[in-house]
């Protein structure tokens, strides 16, 4: 396959909606939200009324529209909107802290803000110190209700427009030139993704248009293969680069089907989310699959109805390893869908490597997506040059592909350590297989050294799994006079809940000790009935270190 190729005047607005009506989809349905259907011809007419608004209040090219909002049919027009008047999309959690919205605003100098009450009352001092042009309000939505219904909120000191009257602005701009959308270059900057911020504050990667249209031509369409007739349905937020892609660019880009609900995901609200609207493709995370097989375990055992998933085609896996043995146990129980887990990072916008219908390696992430170039290096590597490692060696994977950010938003000293020209250093820890296939081994940063001898803790949690016992495992680092030790933080299955804590604990250990090196085996277990995870999902092992240096860790069996 040739690398896909756009013209000089490219936006994603017109690639990824307007497009659809140019084929005749404007009846189809783009969005499903409770009981609300939105035509692909509705969600142009919003996001038409809205970028005008956004013109009226004086949005230029290039500046930024933040959006904090849950998944519900407002954040789509808002997206796009964003796009069609040529400015750039930054998006942030509503549940976020409000210390960490506060900082959104400061640091992206956004010049529209869309956002709940709740999250505009709660950085309000930040609001009011900000150049507004508008903040833009919307009923905050818990289930499926009317997201254009009247809000209250004391507008003194701030450029407060009720959501819905931002759009009725707009219809009121219908015709006026002024108003048109702007034009946009396919390497004019579309959308900031955000890292996950495992060190420091979360910095933004600086994406072109045409970097989501060529992953989604070679990810989306060729190597997993998103239909029209799909309906998709996501754990992680939209917000989150990994569900911005899977949840409304991909399934836009085909013309299929986007499901939304604004509820916290959980395995009760994804389930009714995939069997309410039939979903075909679920994005999701290992740590959520770990949930929905102990959700599905406590229905049989209360005599409820199992789970049904027999309408899903495929789950996408990403953002965390996903364990080979969680892998077959959720196989063996939700078979009638393949799991294709692949890896990809904010830097290169979406998944590069990954595995494939017909061609799923369990254990690893797959091969790489056509398009992207992959090298396994010594960790010591600085740049992308050198002779890559042999086969079955492990080293840091550099990627490359049309999709490389340009950079990091005020930060050169970390953009020129990760990025040379199109390549950059993901951190990620690999090997390559004989065949193609490549092994996950942790961050190159996350590595502990044991005895004298390095330890994946991936490795570690890895083997838990295996055990009949454990639900979730996240390992980390301790200091036990002056060593550093392993220590295994552990979600049991349902049914084990009751064993003898130090009983249960020493057969873990032995169970680690049997299964890989002696000096692997966590030295300290604490069982846990969850463990803290960040806005994207992932378990947060950066709390889970943070609170192991201020003592605040239970010490363990």
């Amino acid at each position: 396959m040739s690398p896909p190729s756009f013209p000089d005047d490219f936006n994603l607005a017109r690639y990824y909606l307007f497009d659809r009506l140019a084929e005749g989809l404007g009846p189809k349905t783009a969005v499903l939200f409770g009981e609300q259907e939105h035509s692909y011809a509705e969600v142009a007419r919003r996001v038409e009324e809205l970028q005008r608004f956004f013109s009226t209040v004086g949005v230029r090219r290039e500046e930024r529209i933040l959006t904090i909002l849950h998944d519900t049919p407002a954040f789509v027009w808002s997206f796009f909107a964003t796009l069609h008047q040529g400015a750039v999309v930054t998006m942030g959690n509503p549940e976020a802290p409000a210390a960490d919205l506060a900082y959104l605003v400061e640091y992206t100098r956004a010049s529209v803000v869309v956002t709940i009450p709740r999250v505009a009352e709660a950085i309000r001092h930040t609001l009011e110190a900000a150049d507004l042009r508008a903040l833009v309000v919307c009923k905050e939505i818990a289930t499926g209700e009317d997201p254009f219904d009247p809000f209250e909120l004391d507008p003194k000191g701030l450029p407060v427009v009720p959501l819905d009257e931002a759009l009725a602005q707009g219809t009121r701009a219908t015709g006026d030139p002024r108003h048109a959308p702007r034009p946009t270059k396919r390497d004019d900057v579309a959308i900031w993704l955000f890292t996950s911020g495992s060190t420091g504050k979360s910095k933004a990667n600086l994406h072109a248009h045409r970097d989501f249209a060529f992953n989604t031509e070679v990810y989306a369409k060729e190597t997993v293969g998103y239909r029209k007739d799909d309906i998709t349905v996501s754990v992680p937020r939209l917000f989150f680069g990994y569900a911005t892609g899977t949840n409304l660019l991909f399934p836009f880009a085909v013309g299929a089907t986007t499901g939304l609900f604004a509820e916290r995901p959980t395995p009760e609200s994804l389930s009714r989310a995939i069997e309410r609207y039939r979903a075909t493709v679920v994005t999701n995370v290992p740590t959520m699959m770990g949930k929905l097989l102990d959700h599905d375990d406590a229905r049989r055992a209360a005599g409820e109805r199992p789970l049904d998933f027999s309408t899903v085609r495929f789950h996408l896996s990403a953002g965390e390893a996903l364990p080979e043995a969680l892998l077959r146990r959720f196989m063996d129980r939700f078979g009638s869908a393949e799991v294709f887990d692949g890896i990809g990072s904010a830097e290169m916008f979406h998944i590069y490597c990954s595995n494939r219908p017909g061609d799923v390696r369990p254990g690893s992430l797959g091969r790489v997506v056509e398009g992207y170039e992959i090298k396994i290096l010594p960790s010591e590597a600085a740049e992308p040059g050198g002779p890559a490692l042999p086969v079955g060696e492990t080293g840091v994977m550099w990627v490359r592909g049309q999709s490389t950010s340009m950079g990091y938003f005020q930060d050169r000293e970390k953009s020129f350590a990760t990025f040379l020209g199109p390549w950059c250093r993901t951190g990620d820890l690999f090997r390559l297989d004989a065949d193609g296939y490549l092994y996950f081994s942790g961050r190159a940063d996350d590595l502990l050294k044991v005895s004298g001898v390095w330890v994946a803790p991936l490795e570690v949690e890895e083997c838990l799994l295996q055990h009949r016992a454990v639900s979730l495992a996240a390992v980390i680092g301790f200091e036990e006079e002056g060593l550093t030790k392993v220590k295994a933080f552990v979600v049991l299955r349902p049914e084990e809940r009751a064993a003898d804590p130090a009983k249960l604990a020493e057969e873990l250990k032995e169970h680690v000790k049997s299964s890989l090196s002696k000096h692997k085996y966590p030295r300290a277990v604490v069982f846990v009935d969850d463990v803290p995870k960040n806005d994207r999902g992932k378990v947060d092992k950066k709390v889970l270190k943070e609170r192991e240096a201020r003592g605040e860790n239970p010490k363990g069996l």
